[in-house]
This record gives C-alpha cells, sequence and structure tokens, in this order.
C-alpha cells in the first residue's frame, strides 16, 4: 500500500494545507468508511466542476493548487481527493477511463465537438479490505444545471456516473478503462488528447483559458 500513501510532486498530500484540511474534514469520524464519506463531499461540493481552468502542465494539477484555486476538471478534482485521502491515512489512487456523456450542454459539445472525453480521472481508495471506486466530478450546481443525476456516496460502495438519469435518458457510458496509477500520467494523458481532439484544437482551448 505504500505507493498508495505517499506524496508526488502532484498529489503533495504532504503539504500544510492538505494535511490540515483533510485532519479538519475527518475529525471525530468513527471509521475509515465515514472518512471517506466526508472527503467525497467535500471534494464534491466545494471544489465546483470547471472545464476551463489550465490543463497542460504539472502545476496545473497539484492538490494544493487546485485547493487554492477552488475549482477543477475531473482530473484535478480527482487528484486533490487522492491527495487529502492519503493525508488521512486511506490508500488511495488514480483511475482513468475514455467515456461519452450524452447529456452535455452546448456549450461543452460546440468546444470539444465530440461527446468523448478521453482519460476522465476519478478515485479508487481502499476502504476496508477492497478497493472502492468514486467519481467526485459534478459537484451539486452544477448537477442542477445540466440535469445530471447527482452521484452520491455511502462511504462503502462505488459511486460512479450511472448509465441512465431517472427518467432513463443515457447519461454516461464508459468506453475504455485505462487503468489504475499511483502518480498522475500526465504525458500519456495529454498524447491521447492530442490522438483524439487534434493539436491544433488544444492550442485553441489554451488560448481559451484565463491567464
Amino acid at each position: 500500500m505504500d505507493p498508495f500513501l505517499q506524496p508526488t510532486e502532484v498529489i503533495d498530500c504532504n503539504h500544510p494545507q492538505i494535511k490540515a484540511l483533510a485532519s479538519q474534514t475527518i475529525h471525530g469520524a468513527g471509521d475509515v468508511h465515514e472518512k471517506a464519506r466526508r472527503l467525497f463531499y467535500l471534494v464534491r461540493d466545494t471544489i465546483p466542476y470547471n472545464l476551463y481552468v489550465p490543463f497542460f502542465l504539472p502545476e496545473h494539477y497539484k492538490a494544493s493548487a487546485i485547493l487554492h484555486r477552488g475549482s477543477g476538471y475531473c482530473v484535478q478534482k480527482a487528484v486533490l481527493l487522492v491527495a487529502l485521502a492519503r493525508a488521512a491515512g486511506i490508500p488511495s489512487r488514480l483511475v482513468f477511463a475514455d467515456i461519452r456523456n450524452y447529456l452535455i450542454s452546448e456549450r461543452v459539445a460546440e468546444l470539444m465537438e465530440t461527446n468523448l472525453f478521453i482519460f476522465h480521472g476519478y478515485v479508487e481508495w481502499q476502504l476496508g479490505d477492497r478497493w472502492v471506486r468514486v467519481t467526485p466530478s459534478f459537484d451539486k450546481e452544477v448537477s442542477q444545471e445540466h440535469g445530471y443525476p447527482l452521484v452520491e456516496f455511502d462511504g462503502k460502495n462505488d459511486a460512479t456516473f450511472p448509465s441512465h438519469d431517472a427518467d432513463n435518458r443515457k447519461f454516461v457510458e464508459y468506453v475504455r478503462h485505462h487503468g489504475v496509477f499511483s502518480d498522475l500520467p500526465l504525458d500519456l494523458i495529454l498524447k491521447a488528447w492530442d490522438e483524439v481532439y487534434g493539436r491544433e484544437r488544444i492550442e485553441e482551448w489554451k488560448k481559451g483559458l484565463p491567464g
């Protein structure tokens, strides 16, 4: 379990602010399941989902920097949750999959020119004697705004995107799994984006980001 508890350059679980927030959040929790549940909701709802953030350098993914910025997209939120979990003594790692979101907004559909999200990032952590997967990506406000099913976590069972919403509309399809990682494979992610979205489009995305 050691690689899944240690800090890295990006997953800086030893940063004072990360350690303090983790300690504050899990204070008084009765067991590891309650600790994980509290950390999940902390990241899901207090770090709003935001596609329009820098994404192309390692410093854009550093957990402490994401905490300071206060928003991020799926991979950045997953990195933050892994860092907080490790700071709380919960073995945690990153999981990646390609997904299709059938309920994306027109604005995002125009930006992406596809509903395929390459290397969607989420979290796998060891709770008791098993690994459990959770997706803290979409906060409550974003889910309500776009009509997404809100992912809830009971502290024990997988909490990932459902295939359909309450009205039986298609929501998320997991197309391809890339496995689990103890650290952020940013080079692998960016290479896959270049292949799927194209270098020119990614350069245009960069131009539209806030400084």
